[in-house]
This record gives C-alpha cells, sequence and structure tokens, in this order.
C-alpha cells in the first residue's frame, strides 16, 4: 500500500516527504491558510489522514467549536476533532480497499478546501481579540497589514460598519 500513496502522491504532484516507511507529510499550499500539512500513514487496516487546522482558541470557546461541530456533517473523509489541549485538527479513517489515486487526490483536495476556506472564519471567531491587537500594533508602527486585510472588516478600526 505504501507504494500506491506514494504513486498517488507524485501523480498529484504535491510535495511531499517520508521521514518513515508508510508515513508521507505532504504540504498542502493555500490561499487563506498558507499551507496545511498533512499526514498520510498506512497502517494495517486503513489509511489514516491527519492535518493540523489551528490551536486552541483564545475566546468565543462554546461558538467556535459549535462552529466546528456544525461543519463535520457535510464533510467528506474527513472530520474536525481537538486533541486534549483544544487544538484543532482534521482527521480520517480510509479502509485500505478503498484506497486509490483517486481517493488520494479527493481526500487532499477535501483536507485542502476545509482548511483553506474555513481558516479565516475560525480565525475570527476564536481570535478576534489578538487579531484586533496585532492590527493595532502593526499600525502603530507602520508594518504590513496584508496578512489581516481578511479581517479588516471587524479589525481595522478607521473602517466603518456596513
Amino acid at each position: 500500500m505504501r507504494d500506491v500513496v506514494e504513486a498517488a502522491l507524485k501523480a498529484a504532484e504535491v510535495s511531499f516527504e517520508e521521514p518513515r516507511p508508510g508515513a508521507f507529510l505532504v504540504n498542502l499550499p493555500g490561499q487563506h491558510k498558507l499551507a496545511t500539512m498533512t499526514w498520510l500513514i498506512v497502517s494495517d487496516q486503513a489509511l489514516h489522514v491527519e492535518a493540523f487546522f489551528c490551536r486552541r482558541p483564545d475566546e468565543n470557546h462554546a461558538e467556535f467549536y459549535k462552529w466546528l461541530l456544525g461543519r463535520n456533517g457535510g464533510m467528506y473523509g474527513v472530520h474536525f476533532a481537538v486533541d486534549p489541549v483544544g487544538d484543532v485538527y482534521l482527521v480520517g479513517r480510509v479502509p485500505l480497499a478503498a484506497v486509490g489515486d483517486e481517493e488520494i487526490d479527493r481526500l487532499l483536495g477535501c483536507v485542502l478546501t476545509y482548511a483553506d476556506e474555513w481558516f479565516d472564519r475560525a480565525l475570527e471567531l476564536g481570535f478576534a481579540s489578538s487579531i484586533r491587537r496585532e492590527w493595532e500594533w502593526r499600525a502603530k508602527r507602520g508594518e504590513s497589514l496584508a496578512n489581516l486585510r481578511a479581517f479588516a472588516r471587524f479589525a481595522d478600526p478607521d473602517r466603518s460598519p456596513s
């Protein structure tokens, strides 16, 4: 099965490494979340998929985790899960019999879509105060606000409410 996964990753033309046999670390570049590092690990029974999404939220915990749970019902191949400290991951298991080029491509596409398209909303829910402070600090120092522009509607004090 290791050869199947490796061939699928090469066919998908994604950047990856294999730190140990059957454990592939794939770099999925995105637009909102710049990179989603994703593990594909072959076991005796299944292919395990795991990608870090974001750390434990600073605030608004109930709404943050409620929003994540609301996403889980419509997801394919992976779902949101939290570790013991509250950090958020995308995780899934696929039976080895279902693993092939198309399924690996579909799984990686789902991980990238979920991580990239939902990242800004997750940060807004769980880290709004930190984003506002960062905006203010950068603005005062004349630092670039480029990677905070997605949050301008609530972080930029000069922006009028719409």
